[in-house]
């Protein structure tokens, strides 16, 4: 008999992959919507009682009410790294296996970090967005060459250090943190690793390559900004909730970056909204928000809608990956097992 599973957060990029590939073992209901407390009410009680597996995306929130409708709930499968989004807790004491993803964004995130910094660095986007009058007035985007500038990359997991190759091909100096140097990258890619604060100093650019947890809350707040170089460039790409907006916008009306690019901003998803702390974290969220579109119309900001991850080839991955994992869970083994 075929489990029952639901998949949410079904995209039109995710079409293809099902389109080319059919899995028997698996009776899949799709919903493009988000799994939260509200979209419960879509389900039926045959849903609730008959489903084995839920797949979701970082925009679903499972918690525990989510989780305790389930009545034969084994998987939750997230179509992502993080798992934040997640009550850890319920599913434990439920004793539902969680399976995620990961690496799927080591090449298209790490390119996506170039594609930003160039259109920084270039001044590619004042230049599509000039008037008439000023676009060909070449002086007015004078750029810098990567090779003379010095890259600072915070956290080397998969996609930090497949950023910190790609800085090696361009030429650039690089510094890194992390609690766990690798010396692979020391060895044979000229990385060289600092403290935090060091890196915060000397770089001429910083990305951010680091997970969301608790210890990492607003990591990037007054006091680093404070400690970058005048005429710096900031990118994130990992987590909204790691960096301080308020902060960020401060410095950045302030002239202090030459250049900001955020593929990720907190609150925006629902993730950041709990039951628990409703009116408190909608206030936040709002607040948030108003800071960010400030930030949009500060010159040389960038601002994309969590779009680093998202080619083609990675969607297929975390699909492809997700369906071995699930697979492999049937047949008892552990793979991509968080729980």
């Amino acid at each position: 008999m075929a489990c029952r599973m639901l998949l949410f957060d079904y995209r039109e990029a995710e079409n293809k992959f099902f389109e080319q590939n059919k899995f028997c073992n698996f009776d899949i209901k799709f919903f493009s919507e988000s799994l939260n407390d509200e979209t419960l009410s879509m389900l039926s009680e045959e849903d609730f009682e008959k489903t084995m597996i839920i797949s979701v995306f970082i925009s679903s929130v499972i918690d525990e009410k989510v989780i305790n409708k389930f009545k034969n709930l084994r998987v939750i499968s997230t179509r992502s790294k993080g798992y934040d989004h997640i009550d850890i807790n319920s599913c434990v004491a439920k004793n539902i296996a969680l399976i995620n993803v990961d690496s799927y964004g080591k090449t298209s995130v790490a390119q996506f970090v170039f594609a930003l910094m160039l259109m920084l660095i270039r001044n590619i986007y004042p230049a599509v967005t000039a008037d008439i009058s000023d676009l060909f007035r070449s002086n007015n985007f004078t750029g810098r060459n990567l090779n003379t500038l010095t890259l600072g990359v915070v956290g080397t997991g998969v996609i930090g250090s497949s950023v910190c190759r790609l800085a090696d091909c361009f030429g650039m100096k690089v510094l890194a943190y992390d609690l766990k140097p690798k010396d692979e990258l020391q060895a044979d890619y000229n990385v060289e690793y600092t403290d935090f604060a060091g890196l915060l100093i000397n770089s001429d650019i910083v990305t951010v390559h680091l997970p969301y947890i608790q210890d990492n809350y607003h990591i990037f707040s007054d006091e680093q900004f404070n400690m970058m170089k005048n005429g710096s460039y900031f990118i994130n790409v990992s987590r909204g909730n790691l960096v301080d907006t308020e902060a960020l916008l401060k410095y950045a009306k302030a002239g202090k970056f030459n250049g900001v690019g955020l593929d990720v901003v907190a609150c925006s998803d629902v993730n950041n909204i709990t039951s628990e702390n409703f009116a408190n974290d909608t206030l936040f969220c709002v607040e948030n928000s108003k800071a960010v579109q400030e930030l949009m119309r500060v010159p040389n900001v960038i601002i994309t809608p969590h779009m680093a991850y998202n080619t083609q080839d990675a969607v297929n991955y975390i699909l492809a990956s997700t369906f071995e994992s699930l697979s492999d869970y049937l047949q008892g083994g552990r793979k991509n097992r968080v729980l």
